[in-house]
């Protein structure tokens, strides 16, 4: 994958970091988000930089980087497989193309709210899969609870059904989970990066975005749409994915804060952002914005073949299970 020169240039003095520690801390990971600041789930990297530099004894310090500041995740991902001290947040979609099963974590409708997707990445199941990207991609998962909140519709007219959406460029992430997702709710999917759909709405290249509430306020969306409608297609949860070289190049009791930090890190940030939902659509009433609540049931019946299409119908029914359970 091709690096944006920021990205490559950041790639290879990390690089040159690591081999040179700082005298300040032993080792350095540097963590990029898509995310502004003012998101709830920041909150929660903030948690996990401050956690661990406790935990470890000052010998890891982690550094934060908002809205993209290091490039696209993709690029990111790059640098970690290369085994640069990179970490990311990143949907399963992104992974897919490493491991096809995280791509099931971004189907429509798997599961709603937060506690039951929960269940899903901390089960031995969920386990299986980290193992394999490790072993096949280099990438190593340090938590996977990053709750974002479910996936809404904003766009510049009403929308009741998938019918409305017909021949609308929605803006979504380029995973195949996701475009097929957006195809079957009846728009066409266009794939861009997120810091590029403000002025893409403004300029008219896309009608439309599905975002979750805090990135869609973070992004000032409601300057470039009017209308929010509730589908909640996608529950959005994310992991911290960092190098698998990197990772293993650690001590043993280094291994385990960082995922023992960041298991506990995204409990701060999912449980933060599921405690902001209401007031940040209140907020965006406050705006102007229209907020639509709708039946769903259309869209679940339109989404409902993704799966199947994406080879994930037997995942889906033993993942539900899972989050279903007591």
């Amino acid at each position: 994958m091709k690096f944006t020169p920021l990205a490559a240039a950041f790639a290879a003095g990390l690089i040159i970091s690591y081999a040179a520690p700082a005298l300040s801390a032993d080792y350095t990971l540097s963590v990029n988000t898509a995310l502004a600041t003012s998101d709830p789930l920041y909150k929660g990297l903030e948690a996990f930089r401050d956690n661990v530099a406790t935990a470890s004894n000052g010998a890891i310090e982690v550094k934060l980087f908002p809205n993209s500041q290091l490039g696209p995740d993709e690029d990111v991902l790059e640098q970690a497989r290369a085994g640069a001290p990179v970490a990311v947040v990143v949907d399963g979609g992104r992974l897919a193309a490493f491991v096809n099963e995280f791509g099931v974590l971004g189907a429509p409708y798997l599961a709603s709210g937060y506690d039951g997707i929960r269940k899903v990445v901390v089960s031995d199941k969920f386990e299986e899969w980290v193992k394999k990207l490790h072993d096949t991609s280099g990438h190593q998962v340090l938590s996977f609870n990053w709750w974002q909140g479910e996936r809404h519709l904003w766009t510049k007219m009403p929308v009741h059904t998938p019918a409305d959406l017909a021949g609308v460029r929605m803006r979504t992430p380029g995973a195949p989970v996701w475009t097929e997702t957006v195809s079957a709710m009846g728009a066409v999917p266009t794939p861009m990066a997120f810091a590029e759909v403000y002025s893409a709405l403004e300029q008219n290249v896309i009608d439309a975005v599905e975002a979750q509430l805090p990135a869609g306020q973070g992004a000032n969306l409601d300057e470039v749409t009017s209308v929010l409608t509730k589908t909640g297609h996608i529950n959005l949860i994310t992991g911290l994915v960092t190098s698998g070289p990197w990772f293993d190049s650690l001590p043993a009791e280094l291994q385990k804060v960082l995922r023992d930090e960041a298991l506990k890190a995204g409990d701060i940030a999912s449980y933060g952002t599921q405690d902001a939902l209401a007031q940040i659509e209140a907020d965006l009433v406050a705006a102007g914005m229209t907020v639509n609540e709708i039946d769903v049931t259309p869209f679940k019946e339109a989404t409902a073949g993704v799966y199947d299409k994406l080879g994930y119908g037997a995942l889906r029914d033993e993942l539900q299970a899972i989050a279903n359970a007591p």
